[in-house]
């Protein structure tokens, strides 16, 4: 049926949403996505960091800019600092180095209400994409069909509902490290 696989393919891209939504969420673990969009003023134009230098990661909790232009690391500096992530930032020569200090306990679990609660928005957008197929099935006048379509959609929506806890259990796990 061309209407479940076309759910199925709106099913995956809210996958997609949710892994880059998580991306987002700190842990204890540093990752360039934490910084690389953050905007930046450089020469009177708006610049993202990952456009002004390459990002790496220097364990345990450091990430290092190397800037590509000396005159850019200022910028990028005041940017990290004006992004409000709770972060250090210190400049070292053509370097901006950011270290994530540990979080604590109670920060961890909001960070865990914060993930369930992102996982739920996209349940809901889910749930507004099965309602929708569904009402395309039950446009069918052959029963056998709808009874098929409706148990083939279920059988999607049980798919995508594991794949969401999956990710929720393992950022959650990240985030209590």
């Amino acid at each position: 049926m061309e209407l479940i696989e076309k759910t199925g393919g709106e099913f995956d891209s809210l996958i997609e949403e949710f892994r880059g939504d998580l991306s987002s969420v700190r842990t204890n673990r540093p990752t360039p996505k934490l910084i690389e969009d953050i905007p930046v003023s450089y020469l009177d134009q708006k610049m993202l960091v990952k456009q002004l230098g390459s990002i790496g990661i220097e364990p345990p909790r450091d990430l290092v800019v190397n800037v590509w232009d000396q005159n850019a690391v200022a910028s990028i500096a005041k940017g990290i600092r004006e992004a409000d992530l709770g972060v250090g930032v210190s400049e070292q020569g053509k370097t901006v180095r950011v270290t994530l200090p540990d979080l604590t306990e109670e920060r961890k679990e909001e960070l865990v209400k914060v993930v369930k609660g992102m996982a739920e928005e996209i349940r809901i957008k889910m749930r507004r994409l099965r309602d929708e197929a569904q009402k395309e099935v039950k446009e069918d006048k052959d029963e056998d069909a709808v009874f098929k379509g409706k148990e083939r959609l279920q059988g999607l929506v049980d798919k995508f509902n594991q794949q969401i806890d999956e990710l929720v259990d393992r950022k959650t796990k990240e985030v209590l490290e």
